[in-house]
C-alpha cells in the first residue's frame, strides 16, 4: 500500500500555469508546443543563421527522446511548454558552441589531464563530497550556472561581460517555486560547485530525462548505447567552459555525476588518467532518496505520476548503476581508485577527507578553512530544512531492498561502523603503491566552497 501522505506535493502555481497556457493555446495567444525534432532544427537554424551542430550521433537520442515525451510521458501544459523550451536551449547550444569553436580553435588544445572523478549513486553523497573537493583552490569546477548555461554567445570574447549567470538563477528560482522540494533535495545557487551531467544533456544523454520524465523508452534504449560522442563533447564543452573564464588549463578539473555509474567506460575512454572516488551507501536510502527526488521533479511537468512506477523505475535503475560500476571499475587500476563510505563521511568528514588527500598525493591543509566553511554551511541547512523520504511512499518493501542489494553491501561493508576508506573491495588482491602525482601550485588564493572567485 502506497503510503501517499508521505508524498510531498507540488506548488500551486503549476495548476495556475497549466491553466494559463490552455488559455493561451486556445486563443493562439501562443504557438502551442508540438515537439516535432526536424522542426526546431529548422527554426533554429533560420533564427540564427548557423547550421552546424556539431557531431551528428547527438540526431539518435534526440529522436528517441522526442518519440518517447510525445508518447509516454503524459506531460501536462506546463511539462510540454517546458519540454519543448529545454530541447530548444540544448540544441542552440550546440549551434553556439561549433560557432565558437571554429572561431577559436585553440579551445580544442585545452588540457583536460588528470582529473578528480566523484562516481557514485544517486543520494550517496557526490554532491557533498564534489563541493568540499571544489573547496579546494588548486581544483577547476563547474559552477551551476554553467551546467545550466555553458554556452555563451558565438560573439563572446574571454574577459567580456558575462551574464549567464542571471538567467541561470531565474531559471532556479522559477524550479524552486513551481515545487520548493527541490530546493531542499538539492540546494544549490548560480555559484555553487555543480556536476556536469547538464553537459551530458546537450548531446540529449543522460539520467536527468528520466528522472523528470517518465520517458521509459529513451531510457532502455540509451542503457544499450555507447556514450561515448556524449562525452568527447562533455569535454569539449569543459575546455569552452575554461577558455570562456580566461583560466589557464593547468589545474585539475574535479567532476561529478551519477551518470558516471553507467557510463563508465566512456568516462574512461575520454579521461584516461582520470583519478576515480567512488561513493557508497545504504541502498535503502539511496533508492528512497532518489525515488524522492525524482517524483518531485515529475509531478512539475505531469499531472499522472505514479509513485509506485516511480519506486519500480529507481529500484531497478539503482541496481542498474551499481551491477555497471562494479564490472567497469575491475579496468580501473587500483592506484587510480578509492572507495568512499557515506556514513563515515557523517561521522569524520576530516578523517576521510585527509585519506583522499594521501590518495591524491597532495597537502590537505591549504584547503581545510574553506572545506570548513561549507560544512559548517551545510549543516545549518541540513537543520532548517531536512530532505524526508521513505520506501514504503513509493510502494517499496524495505527488507526486500536490503536482500536485492545483500552482494553490493557485503562487498563493501556498508553495514560496518568505523571502517576506513579502501582503495579495493573486500576480497580483491591488494593495491600497489600509488603513483605520486604533482601537487598544485598552493599559491593560488582560497576561495569559499560558494564558487565565488
Amino acid at each position: 500500500m502506497i503510503a501517499t501522505a508521505q508524498l510531498s506535493r507540488r506548488s500551486r502555481l503549476v495548476d495556475a500555469a497549466n491553466a494559463s497556457l490552455r488559455t493561451a493555446w486556445g486563443v493562439r495567444a501562443i504557438p502551442v508546443s508540438e515537439l516535432d525534432a526536424a522542426s526546431m532544427l529548422d527554426r533554429l537554424s533560420a533564427k540564427t543563421g548557423l547550421h552546424d551542430f556539431g557531431d551528428p550521433w547527438f540526431r539518435k537520442p534526440l529522436d528517441r527522446l522526442v518519440t518517447a515525451l510525445r508518447e509516454e510521458a503524459r506531460l501536462n501544459p506546463l511539462g510540454l511548454f517546458a519540454a519543448e523550451g529545454q530541447l530548444h536551449k540544448v540544441l542552440k547550444d550546440r549551434l553556439f558552441m561549433q560557432a565558437i569553436l571554429d572561431k577559436h580553435p585553440e579551445i580544442a588544445r585545452r588540457s583536460l589531464a588528470r582529473p578528480v572523478i566523484v562516481v557514485g549513486p544517486m543520494r550517496s553523497g557526490t554532491t557533498r563530497l564534489h563541493r568540499l573537493l571544489a573547496a579546494d583552490a588548486r581544483f577547476a569546477y563547474m559552477r551551476s550556472f554553467e551546467t545550466i548555461n555553458p554556452v555563451p554567445s558565438p560573439r563572446f570574447e574571454p574577459g567580456s561581460a558575462d551574464r549567464r549567470w542571471i538567467v541561470a538563477r531565474l531559471a532556479m528560482g522559477a524550479v524552486h517555486a513551481f515545487n520548493p522540494s527541490t530546493a531542499v533535495i538539492h540546494p544549490s545557487g548560480p555559484f555553487e560547485p555543480e556536476e556536469e551531467l547538464g553537459l551530458l544533456v546537450r548531446s540529449l544523454w543522460g539520467m536527468k530525462h528520466e528522472a523528470q520524465w517518465h520517458v521509459p523508452s529513451y531510457g532502455r534504449w540509451a542503457e544499450a548505447q555507447d556514450a561515448t560522442p556524449a562525452y568527447r563533447t562533455m569535454a569539449m564543452l569543459l575546455r569552452l567552459i575554461g577558455w570562456a573564464r580566461g583560466e589557464d588549463d593547468t589545474r585539475p578539473w574535479v567532476l561529478k555525476t551519477p551518470q558516471h555509474m553507467l557510463d563508465l567506460p566512456a568516462l574512461l575512454e575520454v579521461f584516461p588518467d582520470a583519478r576515480i572516488v567512488f561513493t557508497h551507501r545504504e541502498p535503502r536510502s539511496v533508492v528512497g532518496s532518489s525515488c524522492s527526488l525524482v517524483w518531485n521533479q515529475m509531478i512539475i511537468h505531469s499531472d499522472s505520476v505514479d509513485p509506485a512506477e516511480v519506486g519500480r523505475e529507481w529500484l531497478r535503475k539503482t541496481e542498474l548503476q551499481i551491477a555497471r560500476m562494479r564490472e567497469a571499475r575491475k579496468t580501473i587500476p587500483a592506484h587510480r581508485r578509492i572507495d568512499v563510505h557515506y556514513d563515515d563521511m557523517e561521522r569524520d568528514w576530516q578523517r576521510v577527507m585527509r585519506d583522499i588527500y594521501r590518495f591524491l598525493d597532495m597537502d590537505i591543509a591549504p584547503s581545510l578553512p574553506a572545506m570548513s566553511a561549507y560544512m559548517a554551511r551545510s549543516d545549518r541547512s541540513l537543520k532548517r530544512r531536512a530532505h524526508r523520504y521513505s520506501l514504503e511512499a513509493f510502494g517499496l518493501d524495505p527488507n526486500e531492498v536490503s536482500e536485492r542489494f545483500e552482494c553490493y553491501r557485503s562487498a563493501f561493508d556498508l553495514a560496518g561502523p568505523g571502517r576506513a576508506p579502501r582503495t579495493r573491495e573486500i576480497g580483491a588482491k591488494p593495491s600497489p603503491q600509488p603513483v605520486k602525482l604533482k601537487e598544485w601550485d598552493r599559491r593560488k588564493p582560497a576561495r569559499l566552497a560558494t564558487g565565488r572567485r
